[in-house]
């Protein structure tokens, strides 16, 4: 990475976040520092199932949202992420395609997930970090999935500047939601195969 960014060891911006050659690695820029997000097989496959579990919710509620991922970016008080799966409004969504642009601003979203790596550091970056950088930001639901032993999700819904747990569910359980449209699943379809 060192020669092709602008500076060898930081702090970089998001030029330099841009000028990353596209070798199908991806980074967020946090505080200055660039983070690589892992590749992995199963860790894409859940965010790819979640987004299918949250676009046909939406449909069914005929909700006026829009399901989204990486690589778009998000910004956040310390730079930019790279969410794994966020929801934002349709008008949002039109917003951003009409300005050619690949990032949204973490007041829009109504909903960002991350699907959890265990023994990386961004195992802490996603429990810690962005629980701190999303609820400063203002997003109203974070839910963290994890893929080990078998899928499960956590929820988080930001009551007062801070995410507080609003529920649990294992494979076998059943997540049921009002906010922010009707969604209802269970975590074992983050594992399934078609």
């Amino acid at each position: 990475m060192g020669g092709t960014v602008g500076r060898a060891h930081g702090p970089y911006t998001l030029y330099d976040l841009d000028a990353l050659p596209e070798e199908g690695r991806r980074y967020e820029l946090a505080d200055g520092w660039l983070n690589e997000l892992p590749g992995d097989v199963w860790h894409d496959h859940a965010a790819v199932q979640l987004k299918t579990v949250l676009k046909e919710a939406a449909r069914q509620a005929d909700a006026d949202v829009h399901v989204a991922g990486a690589p778009q970016d998000v910004t956040t008080p310390a730079g930019v992420r790279k969410p794994d799966v966020f929801v934002v409004a349709r008008d949002v969504a039109r917003a951003a395609l009409e300005r050619q642009t690949r990032t949204y601003y973490g007041p829009d979203l109504l909903l960002v997930a991350e699907v959890v790596t265990p023994r990386t550091v961004n195992e802490q970056i996603d429990r810690v970090r962005k629980v701190e950088e999303y609820a400063a930001t203002g997003i109203p639901h974070y839910w963290l999935v994890d893929l080990e032993p078998r899928p499960a999700v956590t929820l988080l819904e930001l009551q007062e500047g801070r995410y507080e747990v609003a529920g649990k569910a294992r494979s076998g359980e059943t997540v049921t939601l009002d906010r922010p449209y009707p969604i209802s699943f269970d975590p074992a379809r983050l594992s399934e195969m078609d």
